[in-house]
C-alpha cells in the first residue's frame, strides 16, 4: 500500500521531530507536514527531518487538514497523526493493519480503549469525547468510543466524503460521514501519553467552549438533516403514482 501520512502543526518545533523520527520510512511512503500560521521553527525542523512542509496560514484544525489533502500524490491510504508527539506514530502499523487485511475502510484509533497514560486526557476531554461519542451513537447507530485523531482512510473513501469543516468539527465530520457513506469502520486500542507543550484546545476555557460547541452544533445539524431533508430529497425523486 501506498500510505501518506498528514501531520497538522501550529507551534509544535519541540515536538514535531520526536513524532517525524517514530514513523517507519519502509512503512510510509509520504509525509506531510501542514504549518498552520506557525510563530517558531516547527516549518524548519519539520524539513530538516525530510518531511514535506505545506504552509496554511489560516487557522484551524479541518483547515490544515484539508491543505494537506490538497497535496497528497494519490496514496492508498491517509493517516492523519497529530504533531504534539501525544499519539505513538510507531504504532501506525496497527492502525493501517485492518485496511491492509481488507477489513475496514476507516480505522480510529482509541484513546479509551487502549491506554491513555494519567493526566494525558484532561477530565473535560474524558467528559466531552464520551458526550460526543455517546450522542453520535444514538443519532448515527455508530459504535464509536473516541474522537481520536490518529486515524487511517482509504484515500477513495476520504474523497467520496467531501470533507468541509476548517476548525474543530473535522474528527466529527468524519465519523459522521463514514457512517452515512456505509463505511467499513473499526476501532483499534492505541496507547496515549501527555503532549508536549500546552494544548492550543483543552489547554484553554475558550478553546474548550469553542470545540464543545462546535462539535454539538454539528452532531444535531448532521441528524436534523438525515432525518428531515434526506427524506424530503428521496420521496421528491420518487414518480408519482
Amino acid at each position: 500500500m501506498r500510505i501518506s501520512v498528514i501531520i497538522p502543526a501550529h507551534n509544535e518545533e519541540a515536538s514535531i521531530a520526536l513524532v517525524l523520527q517514530k514513523l517507519d520510512e519502509n512503512l510510509v511512503g509520504e509525509v506531510i507536514v501542514v504549518d498552520n500560521d506557525s510563530s517558531d521553527q516547527t516549518a524548519a525542523v519539520a524539513r530538516a527531518q525530510g518531511a514535506r512542509v505545506v504552509f496554511e496560514p489560516g487557522r484551524g484544525y479541518g483547515r490544515a487538514c484539508l491543505a494537506g489533502m490538497a497535496e497528497l500524490s494519490d496514496p492508498d491510504v491517509v493517516v492523519f497523526l497529530d504533531a504534539d508527539y501525544s499519539d505513538f506514530p510507531e504504532r501506525l502499523d496497527e492502525v493501517v493493519k485492518p485496511i491492509a487485511a481488507g477489513e475496514a475502510d476507516f480505522v480510529i484509533g482509541s484513546r479509551v480503549l487502549g491506554n491513555a497514560e494519567k493526566g494525558s486526557l484532561t477530565p473535560v476531554q474524558r467528559y466531552g469525547n464520551w458526550l460526543a461519542t455517546t450522542l453520535l451513537n444514538a443519532l448515527f447507530k455508530t459504535r464509536y468510543t473516541d474522537l481520536g485523531p490518529f486515524r487511517a482512510i482509504k484515500y477513495n473513501a476520504l474523497k467520496k466524503l467531501r470533507m468541509r469543516d476548517k476548525k474543530y468539527g473535522w474528527t466529527v465530520e468524519m465519523q459522521i460521514k463514514a457512517a452515512l457513506w456505509g463505511l467499513e469502520i473499526i476501532e483499534v486500542p492505541v496507547p496515549y501519553r501527555k503532549r508536549v507543550g500546552t494544548s492550543k484546545i483543552s489547554g484553554t476555557v475558550k478553546g474548550v467552549v469553542l470545540a464543545s460547541v462546535t462539535i454539538l452544533s454539528y452532531l444535531f445539524g448532521a441528524a436534523l438533516y438525515r432525518l428531515c431533508v434526506v427524506p424530503f430529497k428521496r420521496q421528491a425523486r420518487q414518480p408519482d403514482g
